[in-house]
């Protein structure tokens, strides 16, 4: 028996890996891999495989710097291989 709570997580990377690639799903996933707080101090947008995130300010910038080795994979799981190629970090 495989329990529900490792169920779930893959059934809903794979139903948002296999949507169109649009703004709303970039952020959605964003958003699932960071978390609500990180989110609502972020803006983000893909560019040719660039993900450009607007960070509110410094310490917020400094923390997603940080944790940007485990921010990529959820964003891989969710968006697929190769969507996101790199990800910069700028000040809005």
């Amino acid at each position: 028996m495989i329990p529900v709570q490792q169920v779930l997580p893959e059934a809903l990377a794979r139903v948002v890996r296999n949507a169109p690639l649009t703004p709303e799903k970039v952020a959605f996933a964003w958003r699932t891999a960071v978390g609500p707080a990180v989110d609502r101090v972020t803006t983000v947008e893909l560019r040719d495989g660039v993900l450009q995130v607007r960070v509110r300010d410094r310490a917020w910038r400094r923390e997603l710097a940080r944790a940007s080795s485990l921010v990529r994979p959820r964003l891989e799981t969710l968006l697929g291989a190769g969507v996101v190629r790199s990800i910069t970090l700028d000040l809005a």
